[in-house]
């Protein structure tokens, strides 16, 4: 297992971090009790050591069981510990200050994660996701208090715009709060969105990404088959479960996602690897990516992806996977490309290369 510190921080975390959103069935598609202890003994013997979960996951449940997990095994101080903020689990009623990530809710939050995890401190505290309502100035405060308290070691955000990001971190500098050392956020083949803006917010701002959902929620480790639906699908998982769903961004069996099945498929058999590890090895090895969150629900799952980057991707490959994924032009990143020769005077005026500033922390234009 390959350490990248986490951005400009010195929390030193594995490649491959193990989520803990399938511990616990209240989503209708977790594992139960026996399994999730047996995943974490795996992924802690493989050794990885960077356990991301959330106070919504399994309404509780997934930071019981890895407080429970940590504590039996004596392991607080090997693991680095995330869990998340923002969302509401409990049934509370109309109490408008039950979620969101005002000051009032990050730290009942955090009290009570504490309490479900048996510990006296998290290693990486998120929030989970934007809210549209509380001033990043309030997150931000709330955050630095908490890391001057020793309730937190480090921040982070998730799910957030990266305008929103780039205001956070450039406030944080220069307010001298802690700044926010990661970026988790949704990244695989069929969903490379983030590129537009994200890698080069985190390269110039220092935030590791951490990416969830590398496979898809399980599209691109093959199991799911073209010409039946979600619904229709005869095997359980994410994708199944998130089919009741109408919410667009949950629909993921489309004619293009399909393509770039069919063609990780192909590279997969001429590498004579599985599906899985190709797709998490691609995205693991883009530009400013700390770590990917790998999730289970069974062993066999696990196993298939913590080998991921235990090979190379030739070149030709992953150019392949580039073009078959490739995302469409956009404003104003196309019209800039085209205008770029009329700023220059005409000159060959290039980028800096990555190790112009003699950076340790320059694996493909990555942090870590």
């Amino acid at each position: 297992m390959e350490y990248y510190t986490l951005g400009r921080s010195g929390l030193r975390a594995s490649r491959l971090a193990l989520g803990t959103m399938t511990f616990g069935t209240e989503s209708g598609w977790g594992c139960d009790r026996a399994t999730a202890r047996a995943l974490f003994d795996r992924y802690l013997d493989a050794g990885g050591n960077f356990i991301d979960t959330a106070d919504v996951y399994s309404g509780g449940t997934s930071e019981t069981w890895l407080g429970e997990f940590i504590a039996e095994s004596g392991t607080r101080d090997r693991v680095v510990l995330a869990t998340k903020f923002t969302h509401n689990f409990a049934n509370t009623g109309a109490d408008p200050n039950a979620a969101g990530n005002g000051r009032k809710h990050i730290i009942r939050a955090l009290e009570a994660s504490l309490k479900r995890l048996k510990t006296d401190h998290v290693d990486l505290y998120l929030l989970h996701t934007w809210d549209r309502l509380t001033p990043v100035e309030e997150v931000l405060r709330t955050l630095d208090d908490l890391v001057r308290q020793g309730k937190v070691r480090h921040a982070g955000l998730s799910d957030v715009p990266a305008w929103y990001a780039a205001r956070a971190q450039t406030m944080a500098e220069l307010r001298g709060w802690e700044t926010p050392c990661a970026l988790q956020l949704e990244y695989s083949l069929l969903g490379r969105g983030i590129e537009y803006e994200f890698p080069a917010l985190c390269q110039d701002r220092g935030m590791g990404l951490m990416v969830w959902s590398p496979l898809a929620s399980g599209m691109l480790s093959g199991k799911y088959r073209p010409g039946l639906s979600a619904a229709a699908q005869t095997i359980d998982g994410r994708l199944k479960a998130s089919a009741k769903a109408s919410a667009p961004a949950l629909q993921k069996m489309t004619e293009r996602n399909w393509g770039i099945v069919a063609e990780l498929e192909r590279v997969a058999g001429e590498l004579g690897r599985p599906m899985a590890q190709v797709a998490v090895n691609w995205v693991a090895n883009r530009p400013a990516v700390a770590s990917v969150i790998l999730g289970a629900t069974s062993l066999a799952q696990l196993d298939d992806t913590l080998p991921a980057l235990d090979f190379d991707l030739p070149a030709e490959l992953e150019a392949r996977l580039d073009r078959a994924s490739a995302l469409p032009a956009a404003f104003p990143y196309a019209f800039i490309d085209v205008m770029t020769a009329r700023m220059h005077g005409g000159a060959n005026v290039g980028a800096k290369p990555a190790r112009y500033f003699d950076l340790p922390q320059t694996r493909r234009g990555g942090w870590g």
